[in-house]
């Protein structure tokens, strides 16, 4: 059994987003899936994004830091999307992490420091058109990150939605949903 810290994107826990927690839960994994936006839920990611904009994006990443220092060391950390950020910095910086789960999100490792930890497995998913993933760099950054640590898997799903995963929201892929939750338990089952 695993013990994952999972963060929301920017259109907050939506139903979606907690159902994909409940499901790791299902497997036996002990899952916080803390609310960094106090109960707020926007219905497109520009919306969302103007919500972090308004709070202010080091607020976000504080308050995922703040749950995290609850918590023991040794934890998955799990990220959507803008979720992606505080869970890799915690990856990357806070001792003890067992893995991280970055999924429509990669950040170059430089943001958070030296480089990816030793001993610290990583995946990467995401879909190979999806524009924020492919436009904005990421997948430069997931390949670097693959290339750079010792135990890293990339998973790129035919298709252009960025968030896939999530089963409330219209961009949702059942088939890459559910291999990708697959893959998912299959890393927490090793952790």
């Amino acid at each position: 059994m695993a013990e994952v810290l999972l963060f929301h994107h920017a259109q907050g826990q939506t139903k979606g987003f907690l159902a994909f927690a409940d499901e790791l839960r299902r497997a036996g994994h002990a899952v916080h899936a803390p609310d960094l936006y106090d109960g707020r839920t926007f219905d497109s990611i520009e919306e969302g994004l103007a919500n972090v904009e308004a709070i202010g994006f080091e607020t976000i990443v504080e308050r995922g830091v703040h749950v995290a220092q609850e918590l023991p060391a040794e934890l998955v950390y799990a990220g959507f999307s803008l979720g992606v950020v505080p869970a890799q910095m915690l990856a990357q910086s806070r001792p003890g992490a067992s893995g991280a789960l970055l999924l429509h999100s990669c950040l170059p490792t430089s943001a958070f420091g030296e480089g990816w930890p030793a001993g610290v497995p990583v995946q990467v998913h995401a879909m190979e058109k999806d524009p924020f993933f492919i436009e904005e760099g990421d997948i430069d950054a997931a390949r670097a990150l693959v290339a750079e640590a010792e135990q890293a898997e990339l998973f790129l799903y035919p298709g252009e939605q960025h968030l896939f995963a999530d089963s409330s929201l219209p961009s949702f892929d059942a088939d890459a949903a559910a291999l990708l939750s697959r893959r998912v338990l299959d890393f927490l089952a090793n952790r």
